[in-house]
């Protein structure tokens, strides 16, 4: 069996709400934004800063209402109001992969 990567989420288009230099590490997302974007907590992420070009890989932690917070080092790769793409991907066999279809959130 033959497996790829594809892409399983996609929110485009999030701002960012806050950034937090301090803490450890991770994007903070509103739980009801997690649970429409077929995301969990603690699951690997790619973001993708449209104002910048800034790229980086982290994982999700659970927030409140709408916010997006960059966390620890990425917090330097974002200021608030920048417009985000996030993504996550799975894996499938190949002919999982030819019906898949992702979840898409434009905001």
């Amino acid at each position: 069996m033959k497996l790829v990567s594809i892409l399983k989420s996609k929110i485009h288009g999030a701002k960012v709400t806050a950034k937090n230099v301090y803490y450890q590490g991770s994007i903070t997302i509103g739980k009801e934004l997690i649970k429409k974007a077929d995301l969990q907590a603690f699951e690997r992420v790619e973001v993708y800063n449209m104002n910048n070009g800034a790229r980086f890989s982290t994982y999700v932690i659970e927030g409140e209402g709408e916010v997006v917070e960059l966390n620890g080092a990425a917090a330097r790769l974002g200021e608030v109001g920048d417009p985000l793409i996030i993504v996550s991907y799975m894996m499938a066999d190949t002919d999982t992969a030819a019906k898949y279809r992702p979840v898409i959130i434009k905001r």
